[in-house]
């Protein structure tokens, strides 16, 4: 490897060559999330041994800024107890939670029992890895409400020793109750003798433990905090959770969410192997099956106006897909809604009439255009008006249903991300077979 910023290329070579003094040197210049990536580049048998010579901070830190695929965890629990726990201990202790979180039982205890300060890591190991407290890490800044400025701004000083990264200071009283928040600005510019309850802002908004992961990021990006503190029923302070794990939330849901709205399951890893993604995606390919069939059954109910008929064989895919795409349009829309919690009880009905009325409109200006085209390709001006009402139709039972369905699931307690497209696809196809068929049947024969 040449001279310069080490590549993960020429990193890689390095530990391949057995070059490890050299690699180790080089690591110290690395980000951490860059040398995650290289770590996750080595084979199974290449990680152990660089992370056994690494000083135990730098890959715990690197660990942590591993690719979910990668698995960290599974590294981790291969090293023997001593060199996993002195890992665990140089690592924030909701990494480290994480982490052991996704362990097998047995490995857990094995390191755990190795830690020696692990007090912190097993209170937050309680807690479900998607809630608050999950998130959440016990370091943190403190001070008492009655303390002074001088003798705060001491505090802080002390405890800054122990706490990496912190944009908040948190006061709490004698009960350890969280009863404000202090700027660095306000404690900086207060006079020595002055009480810190003087000078503090009471917390914007704080979260129970028990809180979903994805209602704790809605809640730091609506009142635009850098970290939000964490308290049981009696307000007492457990923790903070900080922007940067509400950064990994927000990517870790929407990846969800947009595999799920592709019919894909959420659990099937983006570099899963074909086999796990055949085992992932074949169920849904079935229930997609069964719904195609159960909208192709209602043409059997109008065999004889289609055999009379065969023109409309050509513009049931158009009206069937038109509808599906409006319906997919408007689903989008209100699930992204539904997710930042942006549809409250009292707007529900006025979400789905607004996309009924977007529906009907576009229908009307996408179907005259469909019926025109009818006409000019030389059918009856019947048959066009046939195609203008059942596409029209057809789209604006696709706006509605694309705002009903996932507001309905959402509300009887199902994610709308999964079921929602299955739904809406065929109860489009459904109704606008129906309408074109049944239409032709009533106006042309």
């Amino acid at each position: 490897m040449s001279g310069g910023e080490p590549t993960l290329e020429g990193m890689v070579e390095l530990v391949r060559a057995g070059r490890l003094d050299d690699f180790v040197r080089l690591a110290h210049d690395l980000e951490p999330v860059d040398l995650g990536d290289i770590l996750a580049a080595l084979g199974d048998d290449e990680r152990l041994e660089v992370v056994r010579r690494l000083p135990p901070s730098l890959s715990g830190e690197a660990m942590v800024e591993m690719p979910e695929e990668a698995h960290a965890e599974e590294m981790l629990a291969a090293l023997d107890a001593e060199t996993a726990a002195d890992i665990v201990e140089e690592m924030e202790d909701d990494d480290a939670a994480d982490l052991l979180g996704d362990m097998e039982p047995a490995d857990q205890l094995r390191i755990l029992a190795a830690v020696e300060d692990r007090e912190d890591v097993e209170h937050l190991l309680r807690y479900d890895e998607e809630s608050a407290g999950g998130l959440m890490t016990t370091q943190m800044v403190t001070v008492h409400d009655s303390s002074s400025s001088a003798d705060t701004l001491a505090a802080v000083r002390q405890q800054a020793e122990e706490v990496d990264d912190f944009h908040q200071v948190f006061v709490v009283d004698d009960q350890r109750r969280l009863v404000g928040i202090l700027s660095f600005k306000a404690l900086v510019l207060a006079a020595p003798d002055r009480l810190i309850r003087e000078i503090m802002e009471e917390p914007e908004v704080t979260v129970l433990p028990t809180e979903d992961q994805e209602q704790v990021a809605r809640l730091m990006a609506r009142y635009n905090v850098p970290a939000i503190g964490v308290v049981d029923p009696d307000g007492r302070l457990l923790g903070r959770i900080t922007f940067d794990d509400v950064t990994d939330v927000v990517e870790e849901e929407a990846t969800e969410d947009l595999l799920r709205f592709g019919g894909v399951s959420a659990d099937e890893e983006l570099a899963a192997t074909w086999r796990g993604a055949v085992r992932s995606r074949l169920p849904w390919l079935f229930l997609n099956l069964v719904t195609a069939f159960l909208a192709a059954s209602v043409v059997v109910f109008f065999e004889d106006t289609l055999t009379q008929l065969v023109s409309l064989a050509i513009f049931m895919p158009v009206i069937a897909g038109m509808g599906g795409n409006t319906g997919t349009q408007a689903l989008a829309v209100t699930i992204r809604r539904l997710a930042l919690g942006l549809i409250p009880a009292r707007q529900r009905f006025q979400v789905i009439t607004k996309e009924l009325l977007v529906g009907l409109t576009n229908g009307i200006a996408v179907a005259a255009v469909a019926g025109v085209v009818a006409v000019v390709a030389g059918l009856s001006p019947q048959f066009g008006l046939v195609v203008f009402l059942a596409m029209s139709g057809n789209l604006c039972v696709a706006g509605f249903a694309g705002a009903f369905i996932p507001i309905l699931l959402s509300r009887v307690g199902i994610d709308p991300a999964i079921a929602s497209s299955v739904f809406v696809t065929t109860f489009t196809d459904m109704v606008g077979f129906a309408l074109l068929l049944g239409l032709a049947g009533l106006l042309l024969l």
